[in-house]
């Protein structure tokens, strides 16, 4: 069976699938100030990153349009699998549900299998389970097998990140479930996760950023189940040398199928900020 993997843009794939004819990748919108740009393959991080710091307004983030969704929908492919961000924190996937709805009026519910996906992550969490999409439809396993096999990849899959600035978050009303947060100037910096339904909640916390993240590497290695049997990913914002650092803290202690790293899209710029590390496995 032919198949297509729809991801949104806060999806991070790695280089080589890019351009991959078997992946599509759904735009979200962001806005900094009255600069207002579209998530897509010509997003410039130094850019963004140069107009978030310039900026005294809080960047936004707009989902896709449903319509836009149906649109990813159509063509030649007999299965598509659509990986979006956690429910809890955007719109992206309530979008691409009705899109799916969309989809089915216009062409019937026989036309193709689609099966949306709430990563209950972001960033590299969703490359994580549209790379697993691609893996089992590789083995030709049916679709009602390979969507039972995601869903329990996804439920034990687990992200962690470390950021620099939490401004971002918090304004944009993404950490509710966080009820207190250590204060800046201390320069502590917290260990955040999520929860299994995709809420944001922070897991500890050390002094300075490096701290902070061989404690991560160390919540990564202790927690992490059949590690043999998947990738470890990490997604940065304009942070290599850290990001290969904290890869190399994980590898000593585990052994992995393998590891990515990957330079964050527009929308987890947006929310890691300059500097931050994301992590799932």
């Amino acid at each position: 069976m032919s198949y297509k993997i729809v991801v949104d843009s806060c999806c991070e794939l790695p280089e080589e699938y890019q351009n991959d004819s078997r992946f599509e990748r759904v735009p979200l919108g962001l806005e900094v100030g009255d600069w207002r740009i579209q998530d897509d393959e010509n997003f410039d991080q130094k850019e963004f990153l140069r107009k978030v710091a310039e900026c005294p307004i809080c960047p936004k983030s707009s989902c896709p349009s449903p319509e836009r969704y149906r649109t990813s929908y159509e063509g030649e492919a007999e299965h598509v699998y659509v990986v979006t961000l956690s429910a809890n924190l955007s719109g992206s996937h309530n979008s691409a549900l009705l899109g799916k709805s969309l989809f089915e009026e216009k062409y019937g519910r026989d036309a193709k299998k689609i099966h949306v996906i709430d990563s209950r992550s972001a960033s590299c969490g969703e490359t994580q389970i549209a790379m697993k999409a691609m893996e089992l439809e590789e083995q030709g396993l049916p679709f009602e097998e390979i969507v039972r096999k995601l869903e329990a990849f996804r439920d034990e899959m687990d992200t962690w990140f470390v950021l620099n600035n939490l401004e971002t978050l918090r304004k944009n009303g993404r950490l509710t479930g966080v009820k207190a947060l250590v204060a800046s100037t201390l320069n502590i910096k917290p260990v955040m996760g999520a929860t299994p339904e995709g809420t944001i909640i922070q897991l500890g916390q050390a002094v300075g950023l490096k701290k902070a993240l061989i404690r991560m590497a160390g919540m990564v290695a202790e927690k992490v189940k059949n590690p043999q049997e998947k990738y470890l990913m990490i997604s940065h914002c304009n942070n290599p040398e850290k990001a290969e650092w904290v890869r190399s803290m994980i590898m000593e202690q585990v052994s992995f199928a393998g590891s990515f790293i990957l330079n964050t899209a527009g929308i987890s710029s947006m929310y890691a900020n300059d500097g931050g590390i994301i992590i799932t496995a």
